[in-house]
């Protein structure tokens, strides 16, 4: 036969015997992460300027673009610094800051003091700069999620869900406890944010005693609305004291449906500071879509599943004065030698306003 008249059969081979390949040998592998494994630390002085400014609240870091970019939670000035850190299997350095931005309100002109709370921060596939700001519930002032522009002007809001926004008495979120943590989503332009306290009407602040203390993990889509809903159920605080705290403080999206969570619980009255800290795995296949739910307590539904992937208090030893500080902020950075990937933990020091404090850096390697 003439190879004109069998490349016809041979395509047709082809397209079956590929058609009849198994799914997962058409599909990218799943991300799975074993471990986190202690390298280094550094810690930035207290005394630290920069430009006029005092280096400190570092509440949220990112990674992009070779940089290393930190939001300030000062109220008063709310900015971020882009700095050059580098980070390797043997050690990470003290920062070397580069920039530091202030952030706009949408009339273009630098915030009033007060009215904004800035606590998480993460650079855009354009980059651009999308960052959460708490508010402040106690005084009426509405927490919001933003873009701005690298040189900080106000691009547009985000469409925040009318349930993470102060209205009734009962109702809405908490003083302190709303937008801490935001992710990119791991495979295109859109976004997750977490409140760190649950909503009041969703459930009870955790205590060292009892923790019915559901959270929502919201995602935001490119156009900027509020669209899927996940449960996260917070853990008991770690240990007693008169002041007791326990919420998320930052979300990374690494896969589908496949989140790192970080956990700082807090309670006073202990000489180490009072922090524990724990990164956990957390999976949302499975869990309801809550977002039409208004009340988490008057409904059942399925949470996101969790899977303890770090507890700090295993590193203390290696930490400055035996330190796990007020960790508030994480992201994946550069790849290590070996091909391992890095992340980074940031520490909010709150300007030693309650005591000494650290703005503190860790970096893993992610097994």
């Amino acid at each position: 036969m003439k190879l004109c008249r069998l490349l016809p059969i041979i395509t047709l081979l082809l397209i079956t015997a590929c058609s009849s390949l198994p799914k997962a040998a058409k599909d990218t592998a799943k991300v799975e992460i074993t471990a986190l494994t202690f390298i280094d630390e550094a810690i930035i002085p207290a005394t630290t300027t920069y430009e006029g400014t005092k280096v400190g609240g570092l509440s949220s870091i990112d990674y992009a673009n070779g940089q290393w970019f930190m939001i300030c939670d000062d109220r008063a000035q709310p900015r971020f610094y882009t700095a050059r850190i580098t980070t390797s299997a043997a050690g990470i350095s003290q920062p070397v800051f580069t920039a530091v931005t202030y952030l706009k309100d949408n009339n273009s002109s630098l915030f009033t003091p007060g009215v904004a709370d800035p606590e998480a921060l993460r650079v855009t596939n354009d980059n651009h700069i999308i960052w959460s700001s708490e508010g402040n519930v106690a005084k009426g002032i509405q927490p919001f999620v933003r873009m701005a522009s690298r040189d900080g002007a106000y691009v547009k809001d985000m469409a925040v869900a009318p349930k993470f926004l102060i209205s009734q008495k009962d109702k809405g979120p908490r003083n302190n406890g709303v937008f801490e943590a935001l992710t990119r989503d791991y495979s295109d332009n859109s976004y997750w944010i977490a409140t760190e306290l649950p909503l009041k009407q969703d459930g009870n602040e955790p205590t060292y005693k009892v923790a019915q203390s559901p959270v929502r993990i919201a995602h935001i889509k490119p156009d900027g609305t509020f669209a899927a809903e996940y449960v996260y159920m917070l853990d008991k605080v770690a240990r007693s004291g008169k002041l007791e705290v326990n919420g998320v403080t930052e979300i990374l999206s690494y896969d589908k449906d496949s989140f790192l969570v970080l956990e700082r619980s807090y309670a006073s009255g202990h000489s180490d500071g009072g922090n524990d800290v724990k990164i956990y795995k957390v999976n949302t296949a499975g869990a309801t879509d809550v977002r039409d739910i208004a009340s988490l307590q008057e409904t059942s539904y399925t949470p996101v599943t969790k899977t303890l992937l770090l507890d700090m208090e295993t590193l203390r030893p290696q930490l400055t004065d035996g330190i796990i500080d007020n960790v508030e902020g994480m992201t994946f950075g550069p790849v290590l030698e070996g091909g391992k990937r890095s992340l980074v933990v940031i520490s909010d020091n709150n300007f030693n306003s309650f005591g000494k404090q650290l703005n503190q850096l860790i970096l893993f390697a992610v097994e």
